[in-house]
């Protein structure tokens, strides 16, 4: 992978990362209920499914383009254009206000836990692993690598963007 792809899957990946969705909207919950560390604890939750989520998707990616350089191309073409689709929608969405709830403290993992659930239970980040990973692999260099290395980043990208995590300080 050359520093030309990196330059462009970095700020990619950060400005997908800040994008709120329900585990941004969790984790923010969390943090106002519970305190930021304990937020950024149960963070790993989400970090351990994000993690298995990009595996599966990179080996079944790594199947596809050994299989099919044209089913490859197909999933790059359809995933970009989910992709314009997912942008398109935050920019005409409304902001819309968290209602405040109270409730009883919760252990930390149980908000691990709860983190975890709602990660991998999100469809939309699987689809944004396997739309947006495959526009930054080359493919004729090592796949299983070029996938690590861009999974590896995004996580580490996505720990640096939890509050006051234990990755920023």
């Amino acid at each position: 992978m050359n520093l030309a792809t990196l330059a462009l899957f970095l700020p990619a990946c950060f400005a997908l990362n800040t994008a709120p969705g329900p585990n941004s909207l969790l984790s923010i919950s969390n943090a106002t209920r519970y305190g930021y560390r304990t937020s950024c604890m149960a963070g790993v939750g989400r970090l351990l499914a994000f993690a298995m989520m990009i595996a599966l998707a990179s080996a079944g990616l790594a199947v596809v383009l050994q299989t099919s350089e044209l089913i490859f191309y197909g999933i790059k073409i359809v995933g970009a254009a989910y992709l314009f689709y997912l942008a398109y929608q935050l920019w005409r969405a409304a902001p819309q206000a968290e209602t405040e709830s109270k409730n009883a403290p919760i252990g930390l993992c149980a908000l691990a836990r709860q983190e975890f659930f709602v990660a991998a239970g999100n469809p939309k980040a699987i689809l944004i692993f396997t739309a947006f990973l495959p526009q930054f692999v080359d493919q004729t260099a090592d796949i299983g690598s070029q996938l690590t290395l861009l999974g590896l980043l995004f996580l580490v990208l996505e720990c640096k963007r939890l509050p006051k995590s234990p990755c920023v300080s």
